[in-house]
């Protein structure tokens, strides 16, 4: 059984078109919304970067029911964990039951450009998980006291916390942060892959946890357009990500900040090679078949993730006809 979600590519479009998207998504049927929290984007032409936390609670208000969520946010440089906790204590104050939070050890290029150095991943992650406790104890105690390797509390306490818990998501391309989301997350954000699930399952039974109860989001990443080569060429904005194998972990730790750099390096990937990650495709049935690759494996969430020419019309066709197929033969709601 699936929820189906929709992803805002922050990185493309204006926070006004993205919130006509999230009035659309849930007007089509899709049960959430995730949104990039990035200070810069990952491309320099025609990129934009609004600010996530704002947008979300625009979002929140011109819609109902849809559930509302980064993916992803870094709690640990240019936000202090404390900050974290608070914004989206307030957003769940004000949106009952309907923000989630995703974590993550971030990227060089929402860092780096505001002073920060960006150390190797260990750093990082020790970081990443001391911001997860600190938000943790400050959504759940009155007048915390923490003193970590990175981070110190001196009786702080949120003084709007939310009735509802906002589910906190971790997300995780290795066995570090898929350990640390088995011990501490309410759900676990990955590609794909049997084998991190296992561990996930794993980690979670050894800190006395259920794991049935961790949500596991999964993602179909495409461009759709009846004009292959438009389609193709959608793709091509991310092209940054083709510069590297097809480890993330390992591209996640390049110094890569500035993203007129990034275009220039991106300009020797070959594209057709970098597009087999993505589904390029003429036929929305490809997407619903794609997506019907995903019961069984052990998620239990799918979030649509559109590079198409135009995402509008991408967004129209396949929450007209296509989602309330899947949503009938898969959805839990």
């Amino acid at each position: 059984m699936l929820k189906f979600g929709y992803r805002c590519e922050e990185e493309r479009y204006t926070p006004n078109f993205l919130l006509e998207s999230a009035i659309e998504a849930e007007k089509h049927g899709f049960e959430f919304v995730s949104v990039a929290d990035h200070f810069h984007p990952w491309f320099h032409r025609n990129g934009t970067a609004g600010q996530a936390w704002v947008w979300m609670a625009s979002a929140a208000a011109l819609t109902k029911r849809i559930v509302i969520g980064t993916s992803i946010t870094t709690p640990t440089y240019r936000y202090h964990p404390a900050i974290v906790a608070q914004a989206f204590a307030t957003l769940g104050a004000m949106y009952p039951g309907r923000i989630i939070l995703a974590v993550g050890s971030g990227e060089a290029m929402n860092e780096v450009p505001l002073g920060f150095d960006w150390p190797k991943f260990p750093e990082r992650f020790e970081r990443l998980e001391e911001a997860v406790k600190i938000i943790r104890l400050l959504w759940t105690q009155d007048f915390v006291t923490f003193e970590g390797k990175y981070y110190n509390l001196r009786v702080a306490n949120l003084y709007t916390k939310p009735e509802v818990p906002v589910p906190l998501y971790i997300a995780g391309h290795g066995k570090s942060a898929t350990s640390l989301a088995g011990r501490m997350g309410d759900g676990f954000l990955c590609g794909g892959g049997r084998s991190l699930l296992t561990q996930l399952e794993e980690s979670a039974i050894q800190a006395g946890r259920d794991p049935s109860k961790i949500h596991r989001r999964t993602g179909v990443g495409l461009s759709y357009d009846e004009d292959y080569d438009k389609a193709l060429h959608s793709v091509s904005r991310w092209a940054i990500q083709g510069t590297d194998d097809s480890n993330l972990s390992k591209f996640m730790g390049r110094n890569l900040y500035d993203p007129r750099e990034m275009d220039r390096i991106a300009e020797g990937v070959e594209l057709r090679e970098f597009a087999k990650r993505w589904l390029v495709c003429t036929n929305l049935e490809e997407v619903v078949k794609a997506v019907e690759r995903i019961p069984g494996t052990g998620f239990d969430e799918v979030e649509i993730f559109s590079v198409s020419p135009d995402e509008r019309s991408f967004l129209n066709k396949f929450g007209t006809k296509y989602l309330p197929y899947l949503r009938e033969k898969y959805s839990v709601s």
